[in-house]
């Protein structure tokens, strides 16, 4: 399995990471009904639940907003994918359909609160870390122009940045082809269950993204000494 190490220059500003490592093989499918079923069960709970107000009081949101500001990001320009996803339902603009391994991530992220990323593995070298982007750092977004990652925490491998809390590249994303996953919650807030949650994460993966073969571990500043 993959292990992914966290920056000092991160761990500073916030010590209290935490990354939810899940790794599976899988068979991307374009859509599982059963699945969006779920989705528009949360999505409802988080339209009771939220006013586009009081979505930044959500622990884990202000915690993220708090980091993005100590390494010198506006999260509020660059807003971790979790608040956007709140924001858009409700706004009452829904969730796009893409498959069934992205659509299980966007589920565990409004379920949870947290950015999720899942990441094609076989598209990723061996030296992963949770860093901060190097300057003039860049990539292209899926669905969007080039995006500036310098200043915001990244996920880098040998090659450079390929993801962040706020938006992914298209180097890793995943496609009908994809067959092995990395998918990752990410905390920053000191009192979220990670051990709990990845394990709810896993079995959601199991239900409706056709995980198989599943590995967890999850990376934090104690683990990084």
């Amino acid at each position: 399995m993959k292990k992914i190490s966290i920056s000092k220059q991160l761990l500073d500003v916030c010590s209290d990471i935490k990354l939810g490592c899940i790794q599976y093989k899988t068979k991307v499918e374009k859509k599982n009904q059963e699945l969006w079923k779920e989705i528009e069960i949360i999505s409802n709970d988080i339209i009771k639940e939220f006013s586009i107000e009081s979505i930044g009081n959500e622990k884990n949101i202000m915690a993220a907003r708090a980091l993005y500001k100590g390494i010198g990001k506006d999260p509020y320009r660059y807003r971790i994918s979790s608040e956007a996803l709140i924001r858009r339902i409700v706004q009452g603009k829904g969730m796009y359909q893409i498959n069934n391994v992205v659509d299980c991530n966007n589920l565990i992220s409004i379920s949870t609160k947290l950015s999720v990323g899942s990441y094609d593995c076989d598209k990723l070298g061996e030296a992963i870390e949770f860093r901060v982007g190097n300057k003039e750092e860049s990539y292209k977004g899926i669905g969007k122009e080039t995006i500036n990652v310098e200043k915001l925490p990244v996920f880098a491998d040998e090659n450079g940045a390929y993801g962040s809390p706020t938006s992914d590249s298209e180097k890793s994303m995943i496609t009908q082809s994809s067959k092995n996953i990395l998918t990752i919650l990410i905390s920053f807030d000191k009192d979220f269950d990670m051990d709990n949650e990845i394990i709810k994460a896993k079995m959601l993966l199991e239900k409706y993204a056709n995980a198989e073969d599943i590995e967890t571990y999850i990376s934090t500043a104690e683990n990084n000494k």
